[in-house]
C-alpha cells in the first residue's frame, strides 16, 4: 500500500445509504513534503523556482470516508500498488501497442508514405479510446480508488 499525508477540505453524504450509515465522500488535498526547509525561500535547491515558474498547484481528489473523519483532519490515504502498476501499465503499454499495430497495417495495406505515420495516430487515438471506456467501467473505478486508511496522529507499530 503506497500511502501519503492528506487533509480533508469538504464532505458530501453519501447518496445510496441507510438512516444508520454515517459515511461519506471526503474532498481531499495532498500535504507536500519537502526535502528540505528552503522551499518558499528566496535561495534554495532549485525545486522552490521550478514551483514558482510552473506554479504547482495542489490536486484534490475524493475518497470514501469509512473512518469518519472531520473536515480539516489530516489523515493517511493509500492505494494500492497492484493497481497504480496497473493503472500505469494501462495508460502507456495499450496506447503504444495499439500505435505500432496501427502503423504495421497502414504500411501493408497502403503504398502511400504518410500511411505508417496516419496509421500510427488511428491506432493511438484507438488505443486512448479504449482505455478511457475500459477505466470508465464501475468496477474498475471502484476497485482502484484511494481509501482514507486512518487519521495522522494513530500510529502503527511496525514488528522487524
Amino acid at each position: 500500500m503506497i500511502e501519503e499525508r492528506a487533509i480533508i477540505i469538504a464532505l458530501e453524504p453519501l447518496a445510496q445509504q441507510s438512516p444508520t450509515e454515517n459515511q461519506s465522500i471526503a474532498t481531499l488535498e495532498v500535504v507536500r513534503k519537502t526535502a528540505c526547509g528552503l522551499c518558499g525561500q528566496t535561495r534554495g535547491c532549485g525545486n522552490s523556482i521550478w514551483g514558482k515558474l510552473l506554479n504547482h498547484k495542489s490536486v484534490n481528489f475524493t475518497a470514501q470516508n469509512s473512518i469518519n473523519a472531520k473536515v480539516g483532519d489530516n489523515v493517511i490515504v493509500g492505494i494500492d500498488e497492484r493497481a497504480l502498476v496497473k493503472s500505469a501499465m494501462l495508460l502507456y503499454m495499450v496506447p503504444l501497442a495499439t500505435m505500432f499495430f496501427g502503423a504495421i497495417l497502414a504500411s501493408r495495406l497502403s503504398a502511400l508514405e504518410a500511411a505508417p505515420l496516419l496509421g500510427a495516430g488511428a491506432g493511438l487515438l484507438a488505443g486512448f479510446l479504449w482505455v478511457k471506456g475500459h477505466t470508465a467501467g464501475r468496477s474498475y473505478y471502484q476497485n482502484n480508488q484511494p481509501k482514507i486508511l486512518r487519521l495522522e496522529s494513530e500510529k502503527t507499530v511496525q514488528f522487524n
